[in-house]
């Protein structure tokens, strides 16, 4: 006697490939956004560079590129979620906990400490020592699995 599959089983193929080709979607437009975004940080440096004087970056400028760079960095990271998602079909949690601190550590220097709230300061504060405490129990985690060497860990 044959079993009739359920709804969910004849779903779960279509479904799949729907999500697969959302997140290739996804990849594909945030390689397009992470190539224009550096073509502008380019340009960007290159102007900062040329305003008098000239070869001499100013602080704001420096914080203007390295809030940029940071977000570009951001982009190559979920790069890499979403391609760790399509190999193996799981997001990586130390992948996110690295987005989320880059993410805090662009905030942290394009924002002006004297125009933000000290209480908006200290809740940053909390969430970048939250983010490091999980990225460092994340590891320890990591290295406590069988099988797994130091060379992977440091890598």
């Amino acid at each position: 006697m044959e079993r009739k599959p359920d709804i969910t089983e004849a779903l779960e193929k279509p479904l799949t490939l729907v999500q697969k080709a959302a997140v290739v979607a996804l990849a594909l437009m945030l390689v397009v956004v992470m190539i224009l975004s550096t073509i502008h940080l380019g340009v960007l440096i290159f102007d900062e560079v040329m305003k008098p004087p000239k070869y001499l970056i100013a602080v704001q400028g420096l914080l203007e590129i390295f809030g940029y760079f940071l977000l570009v960095l951001i982009g190559v990271e979920l790069l890499e979620t979403l391609k760790a998602y399509l190999r193996k079909d799981a997001i990586h949690i130390r992948v996110v906990l690295e987005v989320a601190l880059i993410a805090m550590a662009r905030k942290v220097i394009i924002e002006e400490p004297n125009n933000v709230p000290s209480l908006t300061l200290f809740g940053i504060a909390a969430l970048i020592l939250a983010l490091s405490i999980a990225f460092y129990f994340e590891r320890i985690a990591k290295r406590e699995q069988p099988g797994h060497s130091q060379i992977e860990t440091v890598l």
